[in-house]
C-alpha cells in the first residue's frame, strides 16, 4: 500500500502545463469518444492536477473530500437531478430541506421559531444577511426596501456595516453588490488572539452614530486567517441596546459550537439576527453546501418574490426559493441529512473534535521551539507561525516567509498556506478533516527544513 506522506498533494505542475495537459480535453469536435477512451483522458490530464484534499499533508485550505455517508446521498441527488426550490418541483426535495433546517436549528441551540434556507456559498449567504439588514433598517424607517431600494433612505451614504478587521473579503463584494461601496465597510481593530476589540467597538459606534447609520455589525466564529472567535454574546448585546441586526459569519468556525467543551466559545450565535455556515468545510458535505440561518423565520418574508408560474400567491406548499435566490437550487440537503444518519451525531463531534485537538497539541508542542514563532492561540483548527533564522533580518521576514511558502507548494508533497496579520506575513495549517498532532508537526519540521535551504542559498529578490 502506498504511503500517502510520500505522494504528491497535485502534480507541482506550473499554469502553462496545466493548460497544455487540459487543452485536449476542451477540443470539442463533431463526433463523440468513448467513455473509456474519455475516462483515460480525464485521468491522464485532468486528476493529477486537482488537489488530493485527503492527503495528510494537504494543511492549506478548508476543504476536504466527500465524508462516506455524504457520497451515499450526493450519487442519490445526482442520479434524481432535483431541483428543490418548490413543492410542485420536487415534493420529497423541498420538504427534506424544511425538515433538515428544522432539525439543524434545533441541533445549534437556536431559539424556537428560528429559520434557514441552503444556499450556494458563505459569500452568497452574508450578501442575503446583509440584504436583509438593510431590508430590516428600512422598515424601521417606515418605507419598503425591496420596492424603494437605497433612494429609500434620506441619507444612504451613511449607512455604514461595522466588522473585524479580519472579517472574510465576502462583505466587500456583498457591500458592492448591494450599492454601498467598500467606503460603508468600517473595520475594526482586534485584540491579541485576532478578536474584535470590544472595547475598541463600544467607542466606534459611540463616534460613528454621531455621523453615520450603523445597519449591521457582522461577528465571525472562526476567521479565515486564524480561526478567532468574536465574543458574540458582548456584541449581540451591543447590538440589542442600540437596535442594529447582527449577523454572524460562522461559515468556517460554527460547526465547532457543536462539541459541547468547545460550545461555551460561540455563546451568543442564538441571538444573532443571522448566521451564516458551510458544511462543505469539517463536515465533508459535497460543494455546493451553504446556509442561511435566520433567528425569525418571519425575516426571510423579505425575500419572497411570486410569480404566476411558481411560487403562487395563496399556495402553503413548501417552497425553498422564496427564501433565497436562485430560483433552481440543488438538492444539498440530501448529503447533509444522509452524512449525518450515517455517522451518527457521536462520530459527528469526534470527527470535529480531532482537528481542533490536534492544532492545540501541536501549538503546545511548538511552545519552546526557538525556531517557531507562534501568532496566534489556536480556538479552531488553524495555527499561524513564523520560522525564526538567524541569517534573515525582520526587514527581510516577509519576503523570507513567502519564498518558503513557494519552495513547500511547489514540491507538492504539503500543502500550507500563506497570509498577513497586520503587516506581518505569517505561515498557516488549517487542519480540516480527523488528523494527529504528529502530522502536524511532521509539516512543521518540513517547512522548517525548506527555510533553512531558502536562508542558505539567500532570498532571490
Amino acid at each position: 500500500m502506498q504511503d500517502k506522506n510520500n505522494t504528491r498533494i497535485y502534480s507541482g505542475a506550473t499554469p502553462s502545463e496545466v493548460m497544455e495537459d487540459l487543452q485536449p480535453l476542451v477540443n470539442f469536435q463533431e463526433e463523440g469518444i468513448s467513455a473509456d477512451k474519455l475516462d483515460k483522458m480525464l485521468k491522464e490530464r485532468l486528476l493529477p492536477h486537482l488537489m488530493k484534499y485527503d492527503h495528510p499533508n494537504f494543511l492549506s485550505m478548508f476543504n476536504d473530500f466527500p465524508e462516506e455517508g455524504a457520497k451515499i446521498g450526493a450519487k442519490l441527488a445526482l442520479e434524481y437531478n432535483q431541483g428543490v426550490t418548490d413543492w410542485y418541483v420536487s415534493p420529497g426535495g423541498t420538504m427534506l430541506e424544511e425538515l433538515c433546517i428544522k432539525a439543524l436549528c434545533s441541533l445549534f441551540g437556536l431559539e424556537a421559531g428560528s429559520d434557514g434556507t441552503f444556499m450556494y456559498s458563505g459569500t452568497y449567504a452574508n450578501q442575503e444577511a446583509l440584504y436583509l439588514a438593510l431590508h430590516w433598517k428600512a422598515e424601521q424607517e417606515g418605507f419598503d426596501f425591496a420596492k424603494e431600494g437605497l433612494k429609500g433612505f434620506e441619507h444612504p451614504e451613511r449607512l455604514v456595516l461595522l466588522t473585524s478587521f479580519d472579517a472574510h473579503f465576502s462583505l466587500k463584494h456583498a457591500i458592492r453588490m448591494l450599492g454601498l461601496g467598500e467606503n460603508n465597510l468600517i473595520t475594526l481593530n482586534v485584540d491579541a488572539n485576532r478578536r474584535i476589540d470590544l472595547l475598541q467597538l463600544q467607542k466606534s459606534v459611540l463616534q460613528i452614530q454621531e455621523t453615520h447609520d450603523v445597519f449591521c455589525v457582522v461577528a465571525t466564529t472562526g476567521t479565515t486567517s486564524t480561526g478567532s472567535i468574536d465574543n458574540v454574546l458582548e456584541i449581540s448585546k451591543l447590538c440589542q441596546r442600540i437596535g442594529v441586526w447582527l449577523h454572524v459569519d460562522g461559515a468556517y468556525g460554527l460547526a465547532y459550537s457543536l462539541v459541547p467543551e468547545y460550545r461555551d466559545r460561540f455563546y451568543g450565535i442564538e441571538f444573532a439576527d443571522s448566521v451564516s455556515w458551510d458544511p462543505h468545510k469539517q463536515f465533508g458535505i459535497p460543494i455546493p453546501n451553504s446556509i442561511l440561518f435566520v433567528r425569525r423565520k418571519e425575516d426571510f418574508n423579505r425575500m419572497v418574490l411570486r410569480s404566476d408560474y411558481i411560487y403562487r400567491e395563496g399556495e402553503s406548499v413548501p417552497s425553498p426559493g422564496l427564501k433565497s435566490p436562485p430560483s433552481t437550487r440543488p438538492f444539498s440537503a440530501l448529503s447533509l441529512v444522509t452524512s449525518i444518519r450515517y455517522q451518527g451525531i457521536s462520530k459527528v463531534l469526534d470527527r470535529l473534535r480531532s482537528p481542533v485537538e490536534a492544532i492545540e497539541a501541536a501549538f503546545n508542542s511548538l511552545k519552546n521551539d526557538s525556531e517557531i514563532e507562534l501568532c496566534n492561540r489556536p480556538e479552531t483548527g488553524i495555527l499561524c507561525f513564523r520560522i525564526n533564522n538567524k541569517k534573515i533580518s525582520e526587514d527581510q521576514m516577509n519576503d523570507f516567509l513567502k519564498e518558503v511558502y513557494e519552495e513547500v507548494i511547489t514540491e507538492g508533497k504539503h500543502s500550507i498556506s500563506f497570509t498577513k496579520l497586520d503587516s506581518k506575513a505569517v505561515l498557516r495549517i488549517v487542519a480540516i478533516s480527523p488528523t494527529d498532532a504528529e502530522t502536524l508537526l511532521k509539516t512543521i519540521s518540513y517547512v522548517k527544513k525548506k527555510a533553512e535551504l531558502v536562508a542558505e542559498r539567500g532570498l532571490q529578490l
